[in-house]
């Protein structure tokens, strides 16, 4: 979906930043609220704390919810097209018509993705309050838990709202002949600029880990172990103090419900296998280190577990040995004796490319799709500094990098292809200028339907809202 699809999305994401609830927010005792909209009307602004400014069908909008928004975005630095008083009370009804329709569809959403979405916002606002958990609990007056609890609802129905767009739409499609007419009478300053973009093959090695470094992590597993069944410390204090992996050391080790495919399998089968919150696991090894996990609770066919992940480190001497090993694997592709594809595919251990003839691969965001058209920004860092002074054919010096599991990789590449940046033309761009015709003609399809859509459905408002400027016509009953 792009950009222009994701403006109601936003919304919601906006009002998960604040902690709200949109539609639903109860208020306090202590407010006063004015619970219809005709109720209160001649009162003062002054006079109602919160008070119900919209209805949707029969979802309200509150005002607290909108001033919430207005908050949030002034912070942010976003600019609203037009009178934010007004803006943002009809995209919140939007995405009102689009959850409804999600019901009427009987549209899902991705339990593990809500997770990850929301374990991504906590992990936002921790990095917001200096790094500490501990902080942003006393800033909010909750617990990690009470926060995850709290924004499940908003990002289930953010990606419920994604979801039905996406269905809405995924029949339109373009012809190249479609393409051709739209940009045929562009001026040139118009036609999109598509950056420098690279095709990389990769190699890579990982450097030997000793036996008194594996050792040594594992007693040092062990020891926590024994801590915490002594009733030292927490397995949650150890976790924030040394788990090293980024996702849950900060919420205490703590992972939210998970199937037992969405982990490593190795991990799965002492998870599944835990039945007594108060004892801990065996060490674990997995692609990712080494493991102590502690159970939460079991729900179903999912499960809800606290880990500490600890690395071992990879000395210097070993990696110097992958290097040199690496260098001699380039000069012998140098000089004509196997290729480097052939190299990738019998020699390297990178899981993601070598059944590739080691070419890199990433998930576009603007189509969705596999492509191997790299821009600079897209690729690891460090093999963009390589590329960057490589010509077509080149065999990059070996270098070391932290691949996307986190451990520590020896790599040559190889420079496949490079696509100066350029004026997009339909014969080397016709995905992209595909990608944008198709997504104006998306664009232009939702803005119909929840047109169509507010015809029939039911919409009630204060009265001084009535004469407010809006994107769509017709809310005004």
């Amino acid at each position: 979906m792009n950009k222009g699809f994701k403006i109601a999305c936003g919304i919601i994401a906006l009002m998960v930043v604040m902690g709200m609830n949109a539609g639903t927010r109860q208020s306090a005792p202590s407010k006063k609220v004015a619970d219809s909209t005709t109720a209160g009307e001649h009162a003062p602004d002054s006079s109602v704390i919160d008070e119900v400014i919209w209805v949707v069908g029969d979802e309200p909008i509150m005002k607290s919810d909108v001033e919430m928004i207005r908050m949030q975005t002034q912070a942010e630095g976003v600019k609203w097209s037009g009178n934010p008083d007004y803006s943002i009370p009809e995209q919140i009804a939007v995405q009102k018509l689009f959850l409804h329709q999600a019901e009427l569809d009987s549209i899902k959403v991705s339990e593990d993705q809500v997770t990850a979405s929301v374990d991504q916002q906590i992990n936002h606002w921790i990095e917001m309050t200096g790094g500490s958990a501990e902080r942003l609990q006393e800033y909010r007056g909750q617990t990690i838990a009470q926060m995850r609890d709290e924004l499940r609802d908003d990002f289930r129905n953010n990606q419920l709202v994604q979801n039905m767009q996406e269905k809405l739409v995924q029949d339109i499609k373009v012809t190249p002949s479609d393409v051709r007419a739209y940009f045929k009478d562009l001026p040139e300053d118009s036609i999109p600029f598509v950056p420098t973009e690279v095709e990389v093959e990769i190699i890579t090695r990982t450097p030997k880990i000793l036996p008194e470094e594996i050792n040594r992590v594992k007693d040092e597993l062990r020891n926590f172990t024994e801590r915490v069944k002594n009733g030292e410390t927490t397995f949650a204090t150890l976790a924030r103090l040394y788990s090293e992996d980024p996702g849950s050391a900060r919420q205490g080790g703590e992972m939210d419900y998970v199937g037992r495919g969405m982990l490593d399998p190795a991990f799965a089968n002492v998870a599944f296998n835990l039945t007594d919150p108060k004892k801990i696991s065996k060490i674990v090894e997995t692609e990712f280190g080494f493991h102590i996990i502690q159970l939460i609770d079991k729900r179903g066919d999912k499960i809800k577990v606290r880990h500490i992940l600890l690395k071992p480190n990879v000395s210097d001497e070993e990696v110097n040995k992958t290097i040199q090993r690496l260098d001699s694997i380039g000069d012998e592709i140098k000089k004509g004796k196997f290729t480097f594809e052939d190299a990738a595919t019998f020699i390297s251990d990178d899981k993601d490319t070598k059944n590739n003839k080691g070419l890199m691969s990433f998930v576009d965001p603007t189509s969705y799709s596999l492509t191997s058209r790299f821009q600079m920004k897209d690729l690891p860092t460090e093999v963009a500094r390589e590329v960057e002074n490589m010509k077509v054919g080149d065999i990059s010096k070996a270098f070391k990098m932290i691949n996307k599991r986190g451990k520590t990789v020896c790599a040559i590449i190889k420079l496949r292809n490079k696509i100066e940046g350029h004026r997009a033309t339909i014969n080397e761009d016709y995905q992209v200028m595909k990608n944008i015709v198709q997504a104006k003609e998306r664009e232009k399809f939702i803005n119909n339907w929840v047109a169509e859509k507010i015809k029939h459905t039911d919409i009630r408002m204060k009265d001084r809202y009535k004469n407010g400027v809006y994107k769509y016509q017709g809310w005004v009953k």
